[in-house]
């Protein structure tokens, strides 16, 4: 096989167009499934799009994420309702966090949201994520904490503040007994998150069932590692442009 050509760095000032926003985050939705981070038809992933107000993409409610396409993609408003013509159904109360964050930060382009068991497990833990790994450690300081408060729907839209006050300017939120959630600039920064924190949960459970005592490093060598990653409005991109390479080969149909 061929080598692709050399990635290209994208330009974090210029604006995506509608169509690259829902093409990149189908491609989310595919790899979400491709990496056993689903929970059946349930959880979302939502997307801005370019221009004036609040519209957003989500998912058609009752598709599997490995069926989602970027044209079956449903337009909503920031309340969660459609804001196209649609046959499938929405689940407006599905979207009640993602909307909070939408709403209240201006870099929370995607919003990630899973119901993992290492994730949940994790979120059913007194001292949360734990810095045991060098992937672990890039999430020193930027994981946030938030109280369950039952199923977050219309009925208790004051959960949106709360939950935007304990997020700050994170980029991840683990949700106490519940699940994960990242944001991103991009698709592919959000994505990046999602998928390393969900890595580091997986390490966390695995190193907590050997029984062996763990080794915690000093705060400043976690502190220097997690520097050494870096941040910025293009992280993630080298590995979003390898994935869609994969899903270009195994699973064209996305784009549809």
């Amino acid at each position: 096989m061929p080598l692709p050509p050399p990635p290209v760095k994208p330009d974090p000032s210029r604006v995506q167009t509608e169509r690259e926003v829902r093409e990149d985050l189908a491609a989310a939705y595919r790899l979400v499934a491709h990496f056993g981070m689903t929970d059946l038809v349930f959880t979302h992933l939502s997307a801005r799009l370019p221009g004036e107000g609040h519209r957003f993409l989500v998912n058609p409610y009752g598709l599997l994420f490995e069926e989602i396409t970027a044209s079956c993609l449903v337009v909503v408003d920031a309340d969660g309702e459609p804001a196209q013509p649609t046959d499938w159904p929405v689940n407006p109360a599905g979207f009640v966090i993602h909307s909070a964050l939408h709403r209240a930060r201006g870099d929370a382009m995607c919003v990630m949201h899973t119901h993992t068991l290492a994730g949940m497990a994790v979120a059913a833990q007194t001292g949360a994520l734990l810095p045991l790994n060098q992937i672990s450690m890039e999430f020193d300081g930027r994981v946030a904490l938030h109280d369950y408060e039952g199923i977050a729907d219309d009925d208790n839209l004051s959960e949106r503040d709360r939950l935007v006050q304990d997020m700050v300017n994170r980029p991840c939120m683990i949700l106490r007994h519940h699940g994960l959630l990242t944001v991103g600039n991009t698709v592919a920064e959000a994505f990046y998150w999602m998928y390393y924190l969900e890595q580091a949960c997986r390490i966390q459970l695995a190193a907590q069932s050997s029984g062996v005592p763990l080794a915690v490093p000093p705060a400043p060598v976690v502190r220097r590692a997690r520097d050494q990653f870096g941040t910025g409005p293009t992280k993630g991109w080298l590995p979003w442009q390898a994935l869609r390479r994969k899903l270009d080969r195994e699973q064209p149909d996305y784009v549809a």
